[in-house]
């Protein structure tokens, strides 16, 4: 095994990580690499030779000066964890995955749209931030059909709440007003918290900037939920729970139309003009 050095001044943040990363899994799938990006430094510890990784780095305009290349022993490898972005993900992805299940099963015990349309939001979510995580370390053409394909999920999960309200409005239905507050401010502490996990990255990759818009509306639902079950409190209607719950399905429609028009329009962009070369320079 060896240890080679190399400086890459075009490295400016997590999108050329990224990208390194996913160079270096087809070139070299048990390579392992430390990033210093505050001073523009990857430590590759691979078995390759270390000209195919510097040829590489220039075939993705990512340049790089050797600093150094020495053999190491295998005990001389740090424990490198994964990256970030990946660590983040699998929160999001646990969180939302959660309350989905919470959620659905109150959401029915409750007779609320408002919660059940939250819940399938909360799961179209855990798809997103799936394949999210399946997309750290992919090819950039793998990162849109990420971000495509979770939208077409959000719209199809938005259309089946639609079908649920309509549902309720012919048939009736007697929404548990304390259980949508409780659970919805539940629900609120959640996303708030994924919406704080995920602000470092919201100006990352397609599939990240997905898993910020999908977050930040949640916010916005769950506030929505918990004054619906206020209204159904004091005006004995099921009318605000229904309301809520076809607001919830056309914000969920909605954010799909967003991660749709972003993939595609991404994909018309070369690499150089990536959000880290706008927002890094």
């Amino acid at each position: 095994m060896n240890k080679t050095s190399v400086r890459i001044k075009k490295m400016d943040c997590p999108s050329e990580i990224k990208m390194i990363e996913g160079l270096m899994e087809k070139l070299d799938p048990s390579a392992k690499m430390e990033f210093d990006l505050e001073s523009r430094i990857v430590h590759f510890y691979h078995s390759v030779d270390k000209h195919q990784i510097m040829e590489t780095l220039n075939a993705i305009s990512l340049p790089g000066d050797l600093i150094s290349s020495q053999e190491v022993f295998e005990n001389d490898i740090p424990d490198i964890s994964p990256s970030v972005e990946a660590k983040t993900l699998k929160y999001l992805l646990s969180i939302n995955f959660t309350m989905f299940v919470v959620e659905i099963v109150l959401g029915i015990y409750a007779e609320s749209t408002g919660l059940l349309a939250d819940g399938l939001d909360m799961l179209a979510d855990s798809f997103v931030y799936g394949l999210s995580l399946y997309a750290v370390g992919k090819a950039v053409a793998m990162k849109h059909k990420a971000a495509y394909f979770s939208g077409i999920m959000q719209i199809s999960l938005g259309l089946l709440c639609l079908v649920e309200v309509g549902r309720k409005f012919y048939f009736g239905s007697e929404p548990l007003s304390n259980y949508m507050i409780m659970v919805s401010i539940v629900a609120l502490f959640a996303n708030v918290w994924c919406l704080a996990l995920i602000h470092k990255h919201k100006d990352g990759e397609v599939h990240m900037k997905a898993s910020w818009i999908f977050s930040a509306n949640d916010v916005i639902v769950n506030t929505g939920v918990i004054v619906s079950g206020l209204l159904v409190y004091f005006f004995k209607s099921n009318l605000p729970d229904l309301l809520i719950g076809g607001i919830v399905s056309l914000i969920v429609i909605r954010g799909g139309i967003s991660i749709i028009k972003l993939s595609k329009i991404k994909k018309a962009e070369p690499v150089k003009d990536s959000c880290c070369s706008n927002k890094c320079g």
